[in-house]
């Protein structure tokens, strides 16, 4: 292997992805020669003519090929950027998206200071909403022990350890206390939906993190049934969706007395997040 530019390498690793069928193979390529460099993205389009060294040109390839088997940048670089911060990520762990950004944006569109993420992989959910809420305490619960262990270091690293708690559970198992707030992105994907999802996807998140099996609306019969016991009076409760799920998650949060049901669509128009709120009986 004889040292070539920084340039060629990309045009290289470019058509590589394309070939993989990578959608925009330039972008990617180039996310991963900063990661490599250890520099910031817009730093590579003024070393173009930098040479590699041979093993700064290794490390590149081998995040290449891991790319084109669709490995997400996010898990090749370890990290995703989410809301505010950038979360640590494994394989163990659902990798955050845009989309679930509007969860966050209505959380934080009304005042809490308790708070409960169901389901909280990363912890980039509550995470984002207690570094948005300075006084805010809040509780992630997981099945995942490793992916409770992702949050737990996220937590760490973004300075909410001191508030933000983690507790290995199933949905409200083991689940003391009444919050202002409950929050989840939960599996949602029907179990005859999973062979259609994207290699990136379906390759390399913890499809217990996907799929619940069945019509994909388990976990929404779970939280629905157990919510109103873990909510204060006028709690709110928060539920990312699949786009075709709406109306069906509205008739089992009214089912359980659920009040003020909304359903919320995300940046493309497309239903993303159901918010309801339990009645104060007074």
């Amino acid at each position: 292997m004889s040292p070539k530019s920084l340039q060629d390498l990309l045009d290289r690793a470019t058509t590589t992805l394309a070939a993989a069928g990578i959608q925009d193979a330039a972008r990617d390529a180039r996310r991963l020669m900063a990661f490599v460099l250890n520099l910031p993205a817009h730093e590579i389009a003024f070393q173009r003519d930098r040479v590699l060294t041979l093993a700064e040109q290794g490390r590149f390839g081998d995040a290449i090929q891991a790319r084109a088997a669709h490995k997400p940048v996010s898990k090749i670089i370890g990290q995703r950027s989410f809301w505010k911060h950038d979360f640590l990520v494994t394989n163990d762990t659902l990798d955050p998206r845009p989309e679930t950004e509007m969860l966050v944006a209505e959380a934080l569109s009304h005042p809490f200071a308790t708070m409960l993420d169901l389901g909280t992989g990363t912890g980039c959910i509550l995470i984002s909403c207690l570094l948005d809420r300075p006084q805010a305490q809040g509780t992630g619960t997981d099945l995942s022990a490793a992916a409770l262990a992702v949050a737990t270091r996220n937590a760490q690293h973004l300075g909410a350890a001191p508030r933000a708690h983690f507790l290995q559970a199933d949905w409200f198992n083991g689940v003391s206390g009444r919050f202002d707030l409950i929050v989840s992105n939960p599996p949602y994907i029907a179990a005859d939906e999973m062979a259609l999802l994207s290699p990136d996807v379906h390759a390399w998140d913890p499809h217990l993190a996907l799929s619940p099996g069945g019509d994909g609306l388990a976990a929404y019969r779970r939280i629905a049934e157990g919510a109103a016991a873990h909510l204060v009076a006028s709690g709110r409760l928060l539920l990312e969706i699949g786009p075709t799920q709406g109306q069906a998650v509205v008739a089992l949060l009214a089912a359980h007395g659920f009040a003020a049901i909304r359903i919320l669509p995300d940046l493309d128009g497309r239903d993303r997040v159901v918010a309801c709120q339990l009645p104060d009986p007074r």
